[in-house]
Order: structure tokens, then C-alpha cells, then sequence
């Protein structure tokens, strides 16, 4: 690990560690500016008032006429970022006069995963009219008008978990049941192979890099994580030092580019549940362009992992293994390579690691998020994600 400073970095040492890890431009700035305000002291609550004022504010620079902000009042779920819902009366360019169920999503003071708001809201710009996703509206990058960065989306109706069943917070671990896995599934993988096939470069992802050919996707992917253990970790960990020399020297290169969702799980989508109908993919705030095997590599992860029939593991929730690939397969037309999922397998566990270990830690016990409680509790699933990288590394392909 480096030796730094964690709590008041200096100019130095944050120039150190960025020339160490190169990343995307717009990861290295938002990365960069969690350091540099890093010492600037706890999360202070923010009122619902003030939020209403700065969502007015923002509104305003985008759009001319008169508009009214009502029925304010917090959103649960999601253990990063600070989320209101509200209702907007106003004249929607596409529909005219009209009242619109709206969200406000805001960053933290910090996150356990610091990402930006503008390359959220292009992605999921990306995908309005492709696969279910929330209208977006308007973002605020660079907190010109609220607190933190944030933007503000369409509310859109349904749940994240069946109303009687089970899961843990952040839609860890919902069990669906047989006759939602059966209405879901085959959504889930349609979904996916839609996004990991789809030309991004149609796209306006002007805050998003293209690796180049080969290796360079894999190698961003593990300079982010491993950039973000050197900042935000607590103690050195032996295991978390070997998994990043393993990753490093199994860099595999990318078949094609796809947009890797970075989080695509039950529980970060929204359906109804009458019918099972998937309403909306939610949570694009880690997406980037890359090698959809990352994305097959965190969904399979253990953590996520249900049983049907309390023996049989159901691999996102859904189905066994090898079935779970394979619908994967035959809906997007794209081959799973089993060397690099197991690849990105590991680089998934090193991944939550960092963020539950490191950032989770950190951010809990400095008091700079509104969710204190809720990133303890994840702190905690640590020890079972040390387990399964320790498993892979230990067991091999």
C-alpha cells in the first residue's frame, strides 16, 4: 500500500496515486475530488427544504416557464446515494401540461461507491425507448445548485422484492419464488443481451473512455478498484495485495466492447408484481464501456446467489449454473469465454471487497454519509466475499 495520508491527502500524495492507476478522465476527476475535499469534515444534514429549493434552482437553468415543486418527502432503499421523491406540475415538452412523479438522486458527502452523476444520466439517457429504464431529466455534475452532485429522474411504478418475500437490504438475496423466477428470467437475460449488444458509439457518452483493443478494459477495471483500496483502505490485507498481483498478471483482452452495467442483479430493478413485468433498470451509476464479462462475473457473484429448493444454488437468483449461462447465451448471441469469466469472477470479489472493506469502513466510522447503519451492515458481508475471493484464488479455473 501506499503511504498516505487517507484523511488529509496532499496535493503530492493524490498526484502519486493517480499517475500510479490511470483511469477513465471522468472516474480520475470524481476519485480525485473525493480526496481533495476528504478532510473537509462529516456529512451534515441536509433538510428537504433546502433540497426542494436547489432542485428549483436547477430546474430553472434548464427550463423556461412556470413550475411547481410538491409533495417532497424521502425515498427509501439504495445504500449510496441520498434519494427524494417529489411531484413536478409543469409543461413537459413532450406531453404538454402535466403533473410528473420525479426523484432527486444526490450524492453523499462521500459513497461507498463515488461515482458520477453525468456519466449515470447518459446511460440511462443511452437506453430510454431500448430497455425499460426512468426518464431522465436534469443533471447538476458539479453541485452548482445542490448540496452534492446529483440528478433527477422519472419515478417510475413497482417493487424491487415480492411483498411476503425475503432478501436483505440493497435487494441483496430476494428470493423471488418460482413463479416470479419464471416471469423475470427470461426479461432478465433479453435485457442484458440488448445492453451488452447495443452501439454505444450512436450514443451521447462524452463522459465515458473507449479502451483500446486488448487488455486495456481489464486493466481500467482493476486500476479504479485497486486505486480506491489504496485510498480508502484502513490496514494493509494480505489477501487483497495477492488478488491484485493475481489480476494484474491474467489481464485478459476483451472479444468486443460492450456497456457493462456494473451492478445488473435482481434487486436494481423494479417490476410488477402481478404480472412480473420489469418496469425499470435502476442503479447505472457504475456503468462504463468494457467487457460484458464483468458484468456476467458480478452477477454470478456468491453473495447473490439464492436457493430454490434450499440446496441448489440459483446463480443472480434465477437458475442453476450452467442453465443461467446459457439463457444467457442463446438471448444475447454472445459466447461466455470460462477463462475470462473466471477472470472477472475474482476481479468481482476484489471489487466488493474494496467497497464493503475499505470504503464501507471508512465512510461509516468518519460520519460522511446519511446511511451509516445501513454501510455498517455491509461492512459486515466482508468477511463472506473474502471467503469466496480466497475460495477462487485458492481453487483456480
Amino acid at each position: 500500500m501506499l503511504n498516505l495520508d487517507k484523511n488529509h491527502p496532499t496535493d503530492a500524495t493524490i498526484e502519486a496515486i493517480r499517475r500510479r492507476f490511470p483511469v477513465e478522465a471522468e472516474v480520475d476527476r470524481i476519485l480525485t475530488r473525493k480526496m481533495r475535499q476528504r478532510s473537509s469534515g462529516h456529512y451534515a444534514t441536509v433538510h428537504r427544504e433546502q433540497l426542494k429549493n436547489g432542485v428549483a434552482s436547477l430546474i430553472r437553468s434548464y427550463h423556461e416557464g412556470p413550475f411547481e415543486i410538491s409533495d417532497v418527502r424521502w425515498l427509501g432503499g439504495g445504500a449510496s446515494k441520498l434519494q427524494m421523491a417529489f411531484s413536478l406540475s409543469w409543461e413537459d415538452p413532450a406531453v404538454g401540461r402535466t403533473t410528473t412523479p420525479m426523484v432527486l438522486r444526490m450524492e453523499p458527502k462521500e459513497s461507498i461507491a463515488e461515482t458520477s452523476r453525468l456519466r449515470e444520466f447518459q446511460l440511462i439517457k443511452a437506453f430510454e425507448g431500448i430497455v425499460p429504464v426512468p426518464p431522465v431529466y436534469w443533471v447538476d455534475a458539479d453541485a452548482e445548485h445542490l448540496p452534492y452532485p446529483a440528478l433527477i429522474y422519472g419515478l417510475v411504478k413497482g417493487v424491487i422484492k415480492p411483498t411476503s418475500g425475503v432478501s436483505n437490504v440493497t435487494g441483496i438475496g430476494t428470493h423471488l419464488g418460482s413463479r416470479l423466477r419464471k416471469l423475470l428470467a427470461p426479461q432478465f437475460f433479453e435485457h442484458w443481451g440488448i445492453i451488452h449488444n447495443h452501439d454505444f458509439t450512436s450514443a451521447d457518452l462524452t463522459a465515458f473512455d473507449i479502451p483500446e483493443p486488448g487488455t486495456q478494459a481489464a486493466e481500467w477495471a482493476l486500476n479504479w478498484w485497486e486505486r480506491v483500496w489504496e485510498e480508502d483502505a484502513e490496514e494493509d490485507v494480505p489477501l487483497m495485495r495477492y488478488a491484485a498481483a493475481w489480476l494484474r498478471e491474467n489481464l485478459p483482452a476483451a472479444d468486443r466492447l460492450s456497456i457493462v452495467h456494473s451492478d445488473y442483479r435482481i434487486g436494481n430493478c423494479l417490476f410488477n408484481e402481478q404480472d412480473g413485468r420489469i418496469t425499470a433498470w435502476l442503479d447505472w451509476e457504475l456503468g462504463h464501456i468494457g467487457d460484458r464479462h464483468e458484468d456476467l462475473g458480478y452477477t454470478s457473484a456468491r453473495m447473490l446467489q439464492t436457493t430454490g429448493d434450499g440446496k441448489t444454488p440459483l446463480v443472480g437468483g434465477l437458475m442453476p449454473w450452467d442453465e443461467f449461462f446459457e439463457s444467457y447465451e442463446k438471448a444475447s448471441g454472445l459466447s461466455v469465454n470460462p477463462k475470462t469469466l473466471y477472470f472477472y469472477r475474482v476481479q468481482a470479489a476484489y471489487k466488493q471487497a474494496v467497497i464493503t472493506l475499505a470504503t464501507g469502513y471508512r465512510i461509516a466510522r468518519g460520519g460522511k454519509t446519511h446511511q451509516d447503519v445501513l454501510v455498517l451492515w455491509l461492512t459486515g458481508i466482508a468477511a463472506g466475499i473474502m471467503d469466496e475471493l480466497s475460495d477462487l484464488l485458492e481453487k483456480g479455473d
